[in-house]
């Protein structure tokens, strides 16, 4: 008997393509459809829409199952077909691949009105809407989505101006499609180029998530970047309505986005939500790492002003701060980026080396062909943080490793000690000031702590570190050699904590 020849799932094939607009594999699909009740099957009046439609793939497996589910109420399984695509499913396309991609998955035919598809529609989209819509630009940014104009704003080609998140978009599509929808599924697309050199991003699932619930629907069901748990550029409101909101049910997260999407880097990790309109109360979460999952459990997410990822962490972090009664944390020492002023790039060049220096030149640690080095530099090009040039102060690095993918996890590079007369450039923080030398050896010990590690890799979502990673460290007196042995007693971190915190913290290498 010969070997039925295997056919591919085209979705399958073409799921990861780039970073901003990952197509969803059908098993990640089904994933995050299976957080919907069991109800929504058998409900024959719910119309769906995936708001952000790059393969059909969501619109394709939620009409599988409707088949299934409404088998009862419309026997006949075409009638049954007909009616959940011309009367429940709808996209809306981001670009005319997508849509053209879309209609293949859905109706088997890019001509959704043709001969070909398995249901005849009233036009060749059928319910798929795509067209192009422009960018609203102001000084050279679109208002809506912070699009480059120098990128985006040419006449020709896709100028990813989607339209479910552009008001003239929303418009356009409402002429052919009515917006009102009771459940709302995808995976949006992530991120947009602000400048054509793509050096400056700006996120743009939370306006997708944001708009989606706007329009008041039943259910949400996404999986978007995990990066606002913690931080993201512009992500902070994001961030703060989402821990305020008890209409979020559930909440599943993967730490490590390659156990997902195993072709794409995705900072951060991602994860997939059910927003409830009817929910008022705690998420359930649920944390899946190398194949196993911790939850679900309940999670007040508004307990902190970032979510804490990972339950184990939680009854550490409380004692920390149950014991900082005069709420002096480390961040309040350390400066924002840039420490010394934008003249200082990580790429700097105009410096001196020993040899060239010149009187009043200030020292300037720096990182060159992966090395630290030091340079001398013209004072005049320290345009910030002035007052800590003539005093002892610790350096510590900006980029670390990349937000806990990898357990155990360094956290942070090693701090570097800064003496007077120093600075750095970009490639550093600097926490200070410090009043001795003996003040800032003290200073680098704690720094060098699995305990201290930890509490920053709590706030710690990417490769970047800024000041306010260090908003859970406790600030402490510098007269002392920091152990984790006296942290975890000053703290009373039990035996099985300690264990936790090696299990996730590195122990910093020797110089």
């Amino acid at each position: 008997m010969a070997a039925t020849k295997h056919v591919p799932d085209i979705i399958e094939v073409i799921s990861d393509l780039s970073n901003d607009e990952v197509r969803t594999p059908p098993k990640v699909a089904n994933q995050v459809l299976d957080l919907l009740p069991k109800e929504v099957w058998n409900n024959a009046e719910y119309r769906w829409l995936d708001p952000g439609s790059k393969s059909g793939v969501f619109l394709r497996e939620a009409t599988k199952r409707l088949m299934v589910g409404l088998a009862d109420r419309i026997p006949d399984e075409q009638d049954r077909l007909r009616h959940i695509l011309k009367n429940q499913m709808f996209g809306v396309c981001i670009t005319e691949l997508s849509s053209m991609m879309s209609r293949r998955a859905l109706y088997c035919s890019k001509d959704a009105s043709g001969e070909q598809s398995i249901v005849t529609m009233d036009s060749p989209m059928g319910n798929l809407w795509h067209d192009r819509v422009s960018h609203p630009f102001k000084n050279e940014r679109c208002t809506e989505c912070g699009a480059g104009q120098d990128k985006f704003g040419s006449l020709r080609g896709e100028n990813h101006a989607y339209a479910f998140i552009h008001e003239n978009g929303r418009k356009a599509v409402e002429e052919v499609i009515e917006m009102k929808f009771d459940v709302i599924v995808g995976n949006p697309p992530y991120q947009i180029d602000a400048d054509a050199a793509g050096q400056n991003v700006n996120p743009i699932y939370d306006r997708f998530v944001e708009q989606s619930i706007a329009m008041a629907p039943r259910f949400i069901s996404m999986i978007i970047p995990a990066r606002w748990m913690a931080g993201g550029k512009g992500l902070d409101g994001f961030r703060e309505r989402i821990l305020s909101s008890k209409n979020f049910s559930q909440l599943v997260d993967y730490p490590n986005p390659k156990e997902i999407f195993p072709q794409v880097e995705i900072k951060g990790g991602v994860a997939y939500f059910l927003w409830d309109s009817q929910h008022q109360g705690p998420c359930s979460f649920t944390s899946v790492r190398q194949g196993i999952s911790r939850g679900p459990q309940a999670r007040n997410l508004s307990e902190f002003d970032v979510f804490i990822r990972d339950d184990r962490a939680l009854p550490i972090l409380r004692k920390v701060m149950r014991s900082n009664t005069s709420s002096r944390w480390l961040s309040a020492v350390i400066t924002t980026r840039d420490p010394f002023g934008p003249a200082l790039s990580s790429n700097l060049r105009d410096h001196r080396s020993d040899k060239s220096r010149r009187t009043g030149d200030l020292k300037c640690y720096m990182v060159s062909f992966g090395k630290r080095v030091a340079v001398w530099i013209d004072p005049a090009k320290v345009s910030r943080n002035e007052h800590l040039i003539d005093c002892w102060k610790v350096f510590l690095p900006k980029a670390g490793s990349d937000g806990g993918q990898k357990i155990p996890d360094i956290v942070i590079g090693a701090p570097l000690i800064g003496e007077p007369g120093s600075v750095s450039t970009m490639t550093f923080l600097a926490a200070g000031p410090l009043a001795s030398n003996s003040a800032a050896e003290s200073f680098e010990s704690y720094m060098k702590s699995r305990f201290v590690r930890f509490l920053i890799s709590l706030r710690k979502i990417s490769q970047n570190t800024t000041s306010g990673v260090y908003g859970w460290v406790p600030l402490q007196d510098w007269d002392r050699t920091w152990t984790d042995a006296e942290l975890y007693k000053m703290y009373a971190i039990t035996p099985e904590e300690q264990e936790y915190i090696a299990e996730m913290v590195k122990e910093m290498p020797a110089k």
